[in-house]
């Protein structure tokens, strides 16, 4: 029934004029680049994590505990709220400085939020690489964390208000392509870094983060704003006219156009956007808002993305051979994962998606927990047979999520709010994000040495939670105009009684 009546709404749908434009394509290049930043500081914090020399330097008890202590359990090894406190600190950052990148988006627009975005991030790198005690390295976290909260605020927005609805999705999923390309370089840089001689090959890694922070931070002067922003924020419309044309290659864009004023004028009549998101028509989009952020972080993903090397030297893994699992597992493979889903996200759909990886995920969580409940116990390592076995599901885990929950995670809150609520909309997914992601960069450890292999377990339960939420409650979204996705809620057999009643009245 929804999805006759989800072709009955894109039936009627008109097409906006426009092609693939060289100024899109470029513009959207330079500001998914606020991916790579948040991707390589995921990939580099799990790898120099599990480096002897950066142990030994700021975590002495932890590396005491791998190296010497024979009565520690496997899973009980790495264990420090002080070692947690080193990757979480960003995201508490991160999360303070979402709602500061609200007010800045909407006021100013997209392109400050995505400059001081690379700036603060630029800074963070430098701090984090000269680092010589544990504060001078959180403290460089606390800087990467406003940077990676400016830029997860800006960019998805800025994809999706730039890009053709038909073109939308995989314009969108290129900000989580740059994270697994910012992953995966990050990996490729631990495992070259930890052959330096002399222990200071974590300093490249921590310092390298400046490159693409300085790609980002430069690109961000010469990017055009989004005709969204720039009709939100003035009565030019003159101007965003001519962006449209530009950015779309064609001359007629009238009925765009229209589109966005209409948006605009609705927006100007809010005062206090977070106020207005509370309200019952806007409870669907609140509802995705604060669920795809919670539930993308659940999936067990940052147990391979942050800690992959130290749970691959957890099997008994060698440093260098942990740090090249990382690189095939959580880099190339979710690189090439998540460009299947750019190529695929419009034309099969979000939900298809969603249904293919969940049961991926779920099916690979399983096997892997199996396996090491019956191989691993807590002193003592794993045959390489069953190492190379793990390594092998947990790169089927990574694909299933590089195809779903990864890109469309983000992809689903960016593109289902109306303007006027849109950037307190994208806050809160943010926050829920930074919120969830310190949740469990904190607690991973803590809990890895309690459930042991169960936390597999634990993960792919949320995993057939999240897939039935999707298949029961997530419209399909598809090629629909960003500035008319309210009909996707009133055509929807759950929501129509929040979205449609209050239409009703409105009439």
């Amino acid at each position: 029934m929804v999805a006759a009546e989800l072709g009955i709404i894109t039936s009627k749908d008109e097409h906006y004029n426009g092609k693939m434009t060289l100024l899109l394509v470029l513009s959207c290049m330079v500001a998914a680049m606020g991916g790579i930043i948040y991707g390589y500081d995921i990939g580099i914090s799990g790898g120099v994590t599990s480096m002897e020399p950066f142990l030994k330097k700021f975590f002495p008890e932890v590396h005491t505990k791998m190296k010497e202590d024979t009565k520690t359990s496997n899973y009980c090894k790495f264990d420090s709220q002080l070692l947690t406190a080193f990757t979480s600190s960003l995201y508490i950052a991160g999360l303070v400085a979402s709602f500061f990148a609200s007010s800045v988006t909407r006021t100013f627009g997209r392109k400050p939020s995505i400059l001081v975005a690379g700036a603060s991030f630029l800074a963070g790198s430098a701090l984090g690489g000269a680092a010589t005690n544990v504060f001078m390295l959180i403290s460089g976290r606390i800087l990467l964390g406003v940077g990676v909260g400016f830029a997860n605020q800006s960019v998805p927005l800025y994809l999706s208000e730039m890009a053709l609805p038909r073109h939308r999705g995989a314009f969108n999923i290129g900000f989580q392509l740059c994270v697994a390309i910012g992953v995966l370089s990050a990996n490729l840089i631990n495992f070259g870094a930890e052959k330096i001689t002399g222990g200071w090959g974590w300093r490249i890694s921590l310092s390298l983060a400046a490159v693409p922070a300085s790609i980002l931070t430069l690109g961000a002067l010469l990017l055009p704003e989004t005709p969204n922003s720039l009709i939100q924020r003035s009565n030019d419309h003159q101007k965003a006219k001519s962006m449209l044309q530009r950015t779309r290659g064609c001359e007629d864009v009238q009925a765009e156009l229209d589109d966005l004023i209409k948006a605009s004028e609705n927006s100007k009549t809010i005062k206090h956007p977070f106020k207005k998101l509370m309200q019952r028509k806007y409870r669907p989009q609140l509802v995705m808002a604060i669920a795809m952020p919670f539930f993308t972080q659940v999936t067990g993903i940052n147990v391979i993305s942050f800690y992959a090397p130290v749970l691959f030297r957890t099997l008994g893994l060698s440093e260098s051979m942990s740090l090249l699992s990382a690189v095939m597992s959580a880099g190339m493979v979710g690189t090439g994962a998540t460009f299947v889903s750019m190529l695929m996200v419009d034309k099969l759909g979000r939900r298809t998606l969603f249904a293919i990886g969940g049961i991926q995920m779920f099916v690979s969580q399983v096997i892997v927990g199996s396996i090491m409940a019956a191989e691993l116990g807590d002193i003592g390592g794993i045959s390489k047979g069953y190492a190379y076995l793990l390594i092998t599901f947990v790169s089927v885990y990574v694909a299933g999520f590089a195809w779903s929950w990864g890109p469309l995670g983000w992809l689903i809150p960016s593109e289902i709010f109306p303007l006027e609520i849109r950037s307190a909309g994208q806050s809160v997914t943010v926050a829920v994000n930074f919120v969830s992601t310190f949740g469990i960069a904190q607690s991973f450890l803590s809990m890895l040495c309690h459930f042991k292999s169960g936390i597999f377990f634990f993960f792919g339960g949320w995993v057939m939670v999240m897939t039935g939420f999707v298949y029961l409650l997530l419209p399909e979204t598809a090629n629909i105009p960003i500035e008319k996705m309210d009909r996707v809620w009133m055509g929807h057999w759950f929501w129509n009684r929040f979205v449609g009643q209050v239409r009703e009245d409105s009439d």
